[in-house]
């Protein structure tokens, strides 16, 4: 166990590893994370033939847990061994909390002490505002996941139970936290017949539906606004990031379950043959899971084309900041959007709620939306180009998934070769750590500050 100490007596010996910038530090904490648990994945006791995984399968899928993503190469329960399936389900819940924070809460438990530069990795692990109180928030998220998870197996083994049996218990663990921490592993093929069924075996079941969506929203809220909404009792007010955050949240559920309602409609392939109660139940499960989660309630590969770019938009928005949900998230969205209307009313500054928001931010949303967009494209055409055979939009739809840490697939990650696995490994990681994160993480010198020199405008013609 790592833990983030600090005292006069080992000062010498972990200056070393305080010189590591914290953001570099996180990164490096998944690489580990991945790196441990592919070797764990490509060993024969986690595969039910017990031969060996090739390690670039074994590595995909190590990244995908980790990265809370849930693309796969091989079926989780019908390929891996109940070790296997344990493994993965670890990696799962330490990459949505993080190894840092983790490190952290055992350091509370054993009362051991946490320095001010560990209070400093932690808060950049959790993405919380202050470094200050970050010990005690870690304590609750930790504390709280436990719960939640608890809750949602308990409501999912009762009702996998009553209809399979004693696996029913193990498929509700496995399921809640795979939800909560939007990861969207699944093993159905434990109770139905068939293989990369997901979930839609279970269309018509409004208790695993809503209880899946409800812990994808919970865990796709982040840990700054369950903080902040349970404390609006005694504040009576909530802060500007979750005002925010619940608004864009309702906006894109209302607006996806309605797109996918009225573009699905119809599908025979979909959601045509099923009740109004169905199609609507699905349509709403299919908007909250598609920013995150990867959960799928029919083939979305029978989409309509339209529905397929929808679902595109949904993933690389993703979730909020601070959440075990990815992409670029919606408060960045949600600052882009508000940059637009600004610049179309002529103003020159952005109001939301009473707030100003300051050019800072915006420039951070613009940096983190190109540099996302610049990844996504780079590495969808490299994979075209390479294997001429899949349509882009497809390629599109598995690269922003797994930038998006979605998991929803089209079905083309199986045919993939290695090298195309390989960058999509690679979109995986960036998408959980982000790309901004990642390039600073890979600067190895800060640039020095020019604040105090002032240079002359450039005028540009721009539009």
């Amino acid at each position: 166990m790592i833990y983030l100490t600090y005292n006069k007596k080992d000062k010498h010996k972990k200056r070393y590893f305080f010189k590591i910038a914290p953001t570099k530090m996180l990164v490096l904490s998944f690489v580990a994370l991945t790196l441990i648990g592919s070797i764990l994945l490509s060993m024969p006791f986690s595969s039910r033939t017990g031969e060996w995984t090739p390690f670039i399968n074994a590595l995909f899928t190590a990244t995908s847990a980790s990265c809370i993503t849930g693309l796969v190469v091989y079926d989780t329960y019908t390929y891996w061994s109940t070790a296997g399936q344990i493994i993965i389900l670890t990696l799962v819940q330490i990459g949505a909390l993080g190894i840092i924070t983790l490190a952290a809460f055992f350091s509370i438990l054993l009362r051991k002490k946490v320095g001010i530069k560990g209070r400093i990795l932690a808060q950049e692990s959790i993405n919380f505002f202050s470094y200050s109180d970050v010990l005690k928030i870690i304590k609750k998220i930790v504390t709280v996941t436990l719960i939640i998870e608890l809750i949602g197996a308990l409501i999912f083994s009762i009702r996998f139970a009553s209809q399979f049996g004693a696996i029913g218990i193990y498929m509700g663990i496995f399921n809640s936290i795979s939800a909560f921490c939007n990861a969207g592993f699944d093993i159905t093929s434990a109770v139905v017949k068939g293989e990369y069924l997901n979930m839609t075996p279970f269309y018509n079941d409004p208790i695993i539906i809503y209880t899946l969506a409800v812990m994808i929203i919970i865990g796709g809220l982040g840990f700054s606004v369950w903080r902040d909404l349970y404390e609006y009792r005694r504040n009576k007010q909530l802060m500007f990031h979750t005002k925010l955050v619940l608004a864009i949240s309702a906006f894109l559920l209302i607006s996806g379950t309605l797109f996918f309602f009225v573009n699905e409609y119809s599908n025979p392939m979909t959601i045509g043959p099923m009740s109004l109660i169905e199609k609507i139940n699905v349509s709403f499960f299919q908007s909250t899971a598609a920013r995150t989660a990867g959960f799928n309630l029919i083939n979305v590969g029978e989409m309509k084309e339209m529905s397929k770019v929808f679902t595109l938009f949904l993933m690389f928005v993703g979730a909020a900041p601070g959440s075990t949900g990815g992409g670029i998230k919606i408060t960045t969205f949600g600052v882009l959007i508000m940059a637009i209307f600004s610049q179309v009313r002529g103003s020159d500054s952005i109001v939301l709620f009473k707030n100003r928001i300051n050019q800072y931010t915006v420039n951070k949303a613009l940096s983190i939306t190109g540099l996302s967009m610049i990844v996504v494209t780079v590495i969808a055409t490299a994979i075209v180009s390479m294997q001429p055979n899949f349509s882009f939009l497809n390629i599109l739809y598995e690269t922003v998934s797994a930038f998006g840490t979605t998991g929803s697939t089209l079905g083309s990650i199986a045919f993939m070769n290695n090298i195309s696995k390989s960058l999509i490994i690679l979109t995986m990681f960036l998408g959980r750590v982000g790309p901004l994160s990642f390039a600073i993480a890979l600067t190895l010198k800060q640039s020095r500050r020019t604040s105090d020199m002032v240079y002359p405008e450039a005028k540009i013609l721009i539009g």
